[in-house]
């Protein structure tokens, strides 16, 4: 950037790429942490964008779009779905980029600020908002967008810190279009003057120099400017400068300047408000005017080349702006929880004659991750029957007071958040979600009267409770939200995330939120899709499967309780721990296909048990690693029906048992398979609670495939038991084999111990059948 020539340095950071997840809320996003340096003039945001599957490049994945927002001093507040936010919020603004794929499976973009502001810049990046699309974990490998943002500054080395009140000898030569300097301001500093004087030049171009200032960061184009032109003598003037930050002045000529070396004097002066003594030991380092680095000498006494144009300080009485501040006492109660007290308060009392200032300080990066809340409450009974209205301004780094006519709370460069409480609105509230860190100030004044015009008030001192206080979220979220405490590195942040279909930064949104009646109707019916195991449980304990009667019982119990806690509204009941329930129910389902297809295979009974033992094990053992991974619950049903079928197989083989065999056996078995299939996929959905209709689905599904095992299982015809032959074959598939067996079956009385032959095969053995 040609604009500043001098010696720079260029510095280069990086973040470690993270995975991008579709918007749903903040808490979605990722977010990333960068320091841009004092005099800084350029810093470049590289993006880097790229697909992975599978641990590779994913050239088949599909495009999406990926947006980045920017913001300085705090992380961004965003909105992209366009929610409501909460009432009395204010919404800073932040920088906005989208970026699409130029490659198969890699995009980069550019970002540029010139003449950054220095400290904590924050970027936060998501993925469009998601359409409901249910994939299954493991069964293909997912596409995952990475973002890796770069950061480039470069920052100059050799700029000039002018002494305030003592005038500088400066040189411009041609080939330098301009010179960078800097003052640094102290606390309880209202102006900062500017002024210019060429030395040597005469006529019209006497003095072809621009003056410019900007605090914090070098000016830019638009930065507050005066053209010295023809004159000798030019002056600048930055009204409420921030405390405690250096302001810069930028001195430079036309693109087409003259082709000779300007000499000009250059002189910085501070007005400050009186009486050092009372308002700058409030603020500490507020008696130095530079940095401890530079020493605190006491300046020489102003020459006289330069005049007396500018006013010192204290030479006249000060303007409005000279208060003393008030601090305020910061009690720490837990991460982003903090609450700032007055000293003799909550109750302030406001005088008619002048306005009351508290400063409230915010540490860095530790507190711009939560909400800054303000609270005023108007005390009626002190106005005596007076029309008085107290406005309250909060700025931030510099207080801004209130006039006595027009009430506002901005002034050139500088805006603040204007409140008001009166005996029609006794209460104002705002919250400023990640605030910027520093110290913020908060002007109370009362004025009487009716606007848009107020006067000063004669004798009517008002009284307000004040409370201001950081908390993690708005309102903790309401009952419809969830405040949750991220971390990104070693940086905490906070952020809502909504359920029952509540949206927005509060969870305050409504739009597409369910109604209480629907989600009560969701709860019970899923709830009540369980009994569907009651038929099984009946049917295994009137056949003497009391062990898988247990099973069933146990799976109906947990998949009822967890289903009725795993609501996303509320309507919730919950019996024990989330992560308990949750457990219990995907081990009951999968324990109740377990123990059903090994049952059906006939085995001998130490067998048996052993493998019910040890199913009940490798299970539990699946269930930790992945609760939602296709192979870990997978594997062990295919590994179940592979004994079943080398069960039948070997069976048949001696003739020992009677089993459906050839197409009636294979028809069987794909039967069996497809109503074990269905429910397994359903609860393979990919998703990190299950929703309404899909645990529905799972529910009538997984109950009538159990069911359905069960009549392949405890139907068995006791001796003298009798079959109607029919036209085809004796059994001809599973249905029509479990339709005569089930008619015979509840013609007889319960099945006594005596009458259950010994596991030795399916169905009656080969002499049981009497023919008619």
């Amino acid at each position: 950037m040609c604009g500043y020539c001098g010696l720079f340095l260029t510095d280069y950071s990086t973040c470690s790429p993270r995975k991008l997840s579709p918007f749903c809320s903040f808490a979605s996003t990722e977010l990333f942490h960068f320091h841009v340096p004092e005099d800084t003039f350029l810093a470049v945001w590289n993006l880097i964008i790229f697909k992975e599957q599978g641990g590779t490049f994913g050239d088949h994945c599909p495009d999406q779009s990926v947006t980045v927002y920017f913001r300085s001093g705090a992380p961004p507040v965003i909105n992209p779905l366009h929610t409501h936010f909460p009432g009395d919020t204010a919404v800073p603004g932040v920088f906005s980029l989208t970026l699409s794929w130029t490659l198969p499976n890699r995009t980069s973009g550019i970002f540029n600020v010139s003449s950054p502001l220095p400290g904590d810049w924050f970027l936060a990046a998501h993925l469009p908002q998601a359409h409901g699309h249910i994939s299954v974990k493991g069964l293909q490998d997912e596409c995952q967008y990475l973002l890796q943002p770069q950061l480039i500054v470069r920052r100059l080395l050799d700029v000039a810190v002018l002494v305030p009140g003592r005038p500088s000898e400066q040189t411009l030569s041609p080939h330098n279009h301009s010179a960078l300097y800097k003052v640094f301001v102290p606390s309880f500093t209202y102006r900062v003057s500017a002024q210019l004087v060429c030395v040597g030049g005469r006529g019209v171009s006497a003095c072809p120099l621009t003056l410019r200032l900007r605090p914090k960061a070098p000016p830019l184009h638009n930065s507050s400017s005066v053209a010295c032109g023809g004159t000798s003598i030019c002056q600048l003037e930055l009204a409420l400068p921030p405390w405690g930050h250096w302001v810069y002045v930028r001195v430079e000529t036309p693109s087409r300047g003259p082709s000779r070396t300007i000499r000009f004097q250059l002189c910085v002066r501070l007005q400050e408000c009186p009486q050092p003594s009372l308002s700058r030991a409030l603020v500490p380092g507020a008696a130095m005017n530079m940095p401890q680095s530079l020493g605190n000498q006491p300046l020489p006494p102003e020459p006289p080349s330069l005049g007396t144009s500018v006013e010192a300080p204290g030479a006249t009485s000060p303007p409005e702006h000279c208060w003393p501040v008030r601090p305020t006492l910061r009690n720490e109660l837990d991460t982003f929880s903090v609450h700032f007290y007055i000293f003799f308060g909550p109750s302030v009392a406001l005088p008619p004659e002048r306005p009351a200032v508290f400063a409230l300080r915010l540490l860095p990066v530790l507190d711009s991750g939560g909400v800054l809340s303000l609270e005023l409450q108007l005390n009626v009974s002190s106005l005596h029957q007076e029309n008085v209205t107290v406005f309250g301004c909060l700025t931030h780094e510099v207080p801004l007071s209130l006039g006595d006519a027009a009430v506002t709370c901005s002034k050139e460069s500088l805006a603040g958040f204007l409140l008001s409480v009166s005996a029609t609105s006794r209460v104002a509230r705002l919250r400023i979600p990640f605030p910027q860190t520093g110290t913020w100030f908060l002007t109370l004044r009362s004025l009487c009267g009716v606007g848009p015009r107020f006067v000063r008030c004669r004798n009517a001192t008002a009284e307000v409770r004040l409370r201001t206080f950081l908390s993690p979220c708005v309102d903790d979220c309401g009952p419809y939200g969830q405040c949750k405490l991220l971390r990104t590195h070693n940086y905490l942040y906070a952020a809502c995330e909504c359920k029952a279909g509540w949206r927005g930064w509060g969870c305050t949104d409504s739009a597409d939120a369910l109604t209480y009646g629907f989600q009560l109707l969701s709860t019970l019916l899923l709830c009540l899709s369980n009994l569907m195991f009651l038929p099984p449980v009946v049917l295994a304990i009137r056949s003497r499967y009391v062990l898988e009667a247990a099973v069933y019982t146990f799976t109906m119990f947990f998949s009822t309780f967890y289903h009725a806690c795993d609501q996303p509204g509320i309507v919730v009941f919950c019996i024990m721990d989330y992560d308990v329930l949750q457990f219990c129910d995907f081990l009951g389902s999968l324990m109740s296909v377990w123990v059903t297809v090994i049952a059906m295979a006939r085995l001998q009974p130490v067998v048996k048990q052993v493998l019910y033992l040890l199913g009940a094990m490798l299970l539990s053992m699946a269930l930790q690693l992945d609760r939602h991974g296709l192979w870990n619950l997978l594997g062990p049903s295919l590994f179940a029906l592979g004994i079943l079928a080398t069960a039948w197989y070997a069976l048949s083989a001696v003739g020992t048992a009677t089993h459906p065999h050839g197409a009636a056996g294979f028809s069987t078995c794909v039967q069996a398979a497809l109503l074990r299939a269905v429910p397994s996929y359903s609860m393979l959905l990919w998703r990190p609670r299950t929703t309404t209709s899909t645990s529905i689905a799972f529910g009538i599904c997984s109950s009538p495939a159990v069911w359905a095992s069960c009549c392949l299982l405890v139907p068995r015809l006791t001796t003298g038991s009798r079959l109607e032959p029919g036209p085809g074959p004796a059994v001809t598939s599973c249905a029509s084999m479990s339709r005569r067996s089930w008619a015979l079956w509840a013609q007889e009385e319960p099945l006594s111990a005596a009458s259950v032959p010994a596991e030795k095969g399916f169905g009656p053995g080969p002499g049981e059948i009497n023919p008619l």
